[in-house]
């Protein structure tokens, strides 16, 4: 079993910036990739960001291309999200979540294992 628990949340203006972290612990080394997922009231769950467990490689969404970026910190398990230039559209809960999917960075919800109870977020115009 692998735990995921997100900080970092909070109330924010537009134009400011937010870091969120995931703390993963357990059998880590079963992940491939982990990833941040946001859930919006009345929206579904959608992907915003994920990295290889190896750092190599990020996929983002279009959404947030070029003002967040998912970092990780092999050494303390740690995946985060830096978020700039937030906007209201990006108000949700968001929540880490973790694949053992070998390829890629999956989008889907479904190839998630594991997941963080996620925090929320919340940007005021």
């Amino acid at each position: 079993q692998v735990q995921l628990v997100e900080s970092g949340g909070g109330s924010v203006q537009a134009g400011d910036s937010l870091t969120l972290a995931c703390a993963a612990s357990g059998r880590t080394l079963t992940v491939y990739g982990t990833a941040w997922f946001r859930q919006a009231p009345g929206r579904d769950r959608e992907f915003v960001a994920g990295i290889r467990r190896n750092g190599g490689n990020t996929a983002y969404a279009d959404s947030v291309k070029g003002r967040f970026t998912c970092s990780r910190d092999g050494e303390n398990n740690t995946v985060y999200l830096k978020m700039n230039d937030l906007k209201p559209e990006d108000t949700a809960v968001y929540y880490c979540a973790g694949t053992l999917f070998p390829h890629l960075i999956p989008r889907e919800v479904s190839r998630y294992t594991y997941w963080g109870r996620g925090v929320q977020v919340t940007v005021s115009s």
